[in-house]
């Protein structure tokens, strides 16, 4: 039970979401770490549509650097790395190799909205799942939404097959930097048991 505690406190309960990072950096060995964990969590299908570009160097911030809103600039530019979270709308060619059943590919080429759907639903969940296991692994992480999603994707994902989703800054926070945790809703407000 001891453990149990320690990892529901680094995930969850201590953990926060990081507004500034230590100059400490994040080995690349260390993200491959990190995919190969959150790659277990479950999608529809199997169908492991998320997809991860890691910015580990100023030059490749600066790239972003015209899509960040105000407010998400210097905490990106000093970040150790920033993932940005994409979908990749043509997932389904890779579900014969994920997939146990033939045809699944078939189907989610035949039927756009289906695809798009399932893309953008299990992309998140894959996002979800990044921060879990960086945060298993010790790392801190400060997603954010606020970017101009058109403006990444011009810049990062020219032929349009990688559609960005979200960011996460990535490293090992700054503590003089959180914000206080704010309020979360109650069961009673979030919940129904029917």
């Amino acid at each position: 039970m001891a453990d149990t505690a320690l990892t529901l406190d680094q995930i969850f309960l201590s953990a926060r979401t990081a507004n500034g990072f230590t100059d400490r950096p994040v080995p690349p060995e260390l993200l491959r770490e990190v995919y190969d964990l959150a790659r277990l969590g479950p999608t529809s299908m199997n169908t492991q549509p998320t997809r991860y570009v890691f910015l580990t160097t100023p030059a490749a911030r600066e790239r972003l650097r015209p899509a960040l809103s105000a407010g998400n600039l210097d905490k990106t530019m000093a970040a150790p790395v920033t993932a940005i979270v994409a979908t990749d709308t043509r997932f389904f060619e890779f579900m014969p190799q994920v997939w146990h059943r033939e045809g699944a590919r078939e189907m989610f080429e035949g039927n756009a909205a289906l695809a798009q759907a399932t893309a953008t639903r299990n992309g998140t969940l894959g996002g979800a799942y990044f921060m879990i296991a960086a945060r298993a692994l010790g790392l801190d992480c400060g997603p954010m939404s606020g970017f101009d999603i058109a403006k990444v994707n011009a810049e990062f994902f020219p032929d349009g097959r990688w559609q960005a989703n979200f960011l996460i800054n990535l490293g090992y926070g700054d503590d003089s930097k959180l914000f206080p945790r704010n309020a979360r809703l109650g069961f009673e407000q979030a919940c129904q048991v029917l």
